[in-house]
């Protein structure tokens, strides 16, 4: 008898299987019934328990050899890296921080192994250009046969040809348009460097000039006689390198060409200097920019006063927002008042001032509050808060607003393409490493100035500024390119992020045209509003003269033009561009100027004892009072106790 659960023989007819511990009393039963048939029903079962456990053993093997077989291909794949080329002065560049490891096989093909980078660099870069996209060598050729042969590319015959290992091979993407646009420039610098040379006879060489010159010979003229002799130096075969040569063999003779030349000549040496000389001025600049605004829509902003920054991301990230139209604002913290500004309106200045103030505190900048720079930041990054600075600081110029009149001087030059760069050890706000190179500055010899490189080798090393020096002069261009990687280089992302949003509405572009022009309205300058400056910017609108309104007005006057001394010499609660904010909407004449022109209202008391302003019309109101220190301490309330907008 034996066990069908295990298949042990039993030697008697126990109730449970001495080697599995299963229950077989049912086979001791059937024994007992059909004793004649016992060993027949027991081969039987054995035979068929035998067939079902050969079956179960082959499926189960079965089933391990198909685990370890997709295990051996995981096993078979091999790490590469990818990284993304852009067009950069006129060739394509490796983007800095763009190369990424990528996991394929080694017979994957050139289409396999573009398809599996693009879908690697799109998710790690959220803001990869659109495709088409080419794959290429990192010597910017596409990616189509092994290198000088015609073997289809397979990364593995690749990686044979070139004789180094997978981790070391690192391959480009690009965009077909930057591909085909730095080729076009290629074949150009090629086709003008190595001209072709053609050698044709002189009736060919005539009949080719026919598509520049209808020439047709009179009797008589020179090239009619056959047998003319031939001008020395020359031949039947000369070699011309273009039919126009022709035309300026026929036209060369006339002295009148010389002269016209050195006219030509003589005329564009004095329109350069009147273009230098004529340069455009900030506001024609921005009014040029301004014509693709469409002031019939707008993009609506509802803002909080108190909650600037929160209110202008929203209404800047709104999927209806186009900095091509003009802007509606509505002020949720004015009492109960609507407060829209559009076109010229009064609240797109107050918006745009405050928002350029608050983004001055944003922890994307870095360095003095007069010339702060840009700095990375990882959920600035994640966020795209770049970007979306670099488009406020456009809309906002364009738009009519203030500039921000806090960046680095040195940032600007590095956008606008200049090679210029001027920085000092203060503009660091690391204590430790601005301690370090004040020391490399201030080293008295060579040896000290040594031993502070060795010192800090970790901090130069990560600059690219460790190296071996042989004079103490050295040491100031050692923290000059400190200062400059520092600055520029090490926040290479954030910046480029930043000049994509300058390019809003062509600011970048207008900027890279007038660097000196522009730079005013974005870096901060030494020169203040002055009092004479706002006088002069408000127009009195007068009653007749020898009215008894005008006797007041005209003392009026000049109590406004002491308040603007006070202002200016701080000896008034309030400041001129305080003054300027409340009647206007910004604290400093914005780089567009002021539309319409400022005008100055005079108020009878009756009316008013405390200053009025229409910000959308840029109308300030005064009161006329009998003595300026109630004028004064009158302005000084109104202006500082004004809610909302200027409105008292």
């Amino acid at each position: 008898m034996y066990c069908p659960f295990c298949g042990h023989q039993q030697h008697s007819k126990p109730m449970f299987c001495c080697s599995c511990g299963k229950n077989i009393k049912f086979l001791c039963d059937v024994d007992d019934d059909k004793p004649g048939t016992s060993e027949a029903t027991g081969k039987s079962m054995l035979e068929s328990f035998q067939t079902f456990r050969s079956l179960k053993e082959k499926e189960r093997r079965g089933s391990f050899k198909n685990k370890k077989r997709s295990l051996n291909d995981n096993l078979k794949l091999v790490k590469i890296s990818v990284g993304l080329m852009r067009l950069q002065d006129g060739g394509l560049k490796a983007v800095r921080g763009s190369v990424l490891p990528l996991l394929v096989q080694p017979e994957v093909d050139a289409t396999a192994l573009q398809r599996a980078a693009e879908q690697k660099l799109k998710a790690f870069h959220r803001n990869l250009p659109s495709g088409p996209y080419s794959l290429l060598y990192p010597d910017c050729t596409k990616i189509c046969n092994i290198p000088g042969t015609e073997v289809p590319f397979t990364l593995k015959e690749y990686k044979e040809a070139l004789g180094k290992a997978y981790q070391r091979i690192t391959l480009y993407i690009c965009t077909a348009e930057d591909f085909f646009t730095s080729s076009q420039e290629t074949n150009h610098e090629s086709d003008s460097s190595d001209s072709e040379v053609i050698i044709r006879s002189p009736r060919s060489k005539e009949f080719n000039t026919a598509d520049t010159l209808l020439w047709e010979p009179a009797d008589g003229e020179p090239g009619t006689d056959s047998t003319a002799p031939e001008v020395p130096g020359t031949s039947s075969g000369t070699m011309e390198t273009t039919c126009y040569s022709k035309y300026t063999e026929l036209y060369a003779p006339i002295v009148i060409e010389d002269e016209d030349d050195s006219d030509r000549v003589e005329c564009n040496h004095d329109i350069e200097e009147d273009e230098g000389m004529d340069k455009p001025s900030i506001s024609e600049i921005t009014a040029n920019l301004a014509l693709e605004i469409d002031h019939r829509a707008v993009s609506r902003f509802n803002i909080c006063r108190s909650d600037i920054w929160n209110g202008a991301v929203r209404g800047f990230k709104r999927a209806t927002f186009s900095e091509k139209k003009d802007i509606l604002v509505k002020f949720s913290d004015n009492e109960g008042t609507l407060e829209e500004g559009i076109d010229t309106g009064g609240p797109k200045r107050e918006f745009l001032s405050l928002l350029m103030k608050e983004l001055k505190k944003r922890p994307i900048f870095d360095g003095p509050m007069e010339s702060r720079y840009l700095v990375y930041n990882s959920t600035a990054i994640l966020e795209d808060e770049y970007y979306l600075a670099g488009k406020m600081i456009a809309v906002s110029i364009v738009h009519g607003g203030p500039g921000p009149y806090f960046l680095s001087k040195n940032l600007i030059s590095y956008i606008s393409g200049q090679d210029s760069f001027k920085s000092s050890v203060g503009e660091i706000t690391d204590e430790e490493i601005g301690k370090v190179l004040k020391e490399i500055q201030n080293a008295p010899s060579v040896q000290i100035l040594q031993d502070l490189i060795l010192q800090n080798s970790a901090m130069l090393q990560t600059a690219g500024c460790f190296r071996r020096v042989g004079s103490c002069e050295e040491k100031t261009r050692l923290v000059e390119e400190y200062l400059k990687w520092y600055i520029i280089h090490r926040n290479s992302t954030a910046i480029e992020r930043f000049k994509a949003g300058l390019e809003t509405l062509q600011f970048l572009t207008a900027l890279k045209e007038h660097p000196t022009v522009l730079t005013p309205a974005l870096c901060h300058t030494e020169v203040k509003l002055s009092a004479e400056q706002v006088e002069n910017l408000f127009q009195p609108v007068l009653s007749p003269q020898g009215s008894n309104m005008r006797t007041q007005e005209d003392k009026a006057r000049t109590y406004w033009a002491d308040y603007l001394l006070d202002c200016e010499e701080d000896n008034s609660a309030v400041t001129l561009e305080e003054v300027l904010m409340f009647a206007a909407g910004v604290p400093c004449v914005p780089p567009a100027g002021m539309s319409p022109l400022p005008r100055l209202h005079f108020m009878s008391p009756s009316t008013s004892k405390f200053p009025m302003a229409n910000t959308c019309a840029n109308i300030l109101k005064i009161p006329l009072l009998d003595s300026y220190t109630a004028f004064k301490a009158n302005m000084d309330f109104g202006i500082k106790n004004s809610p909302g907008f200027g409105c008292f």
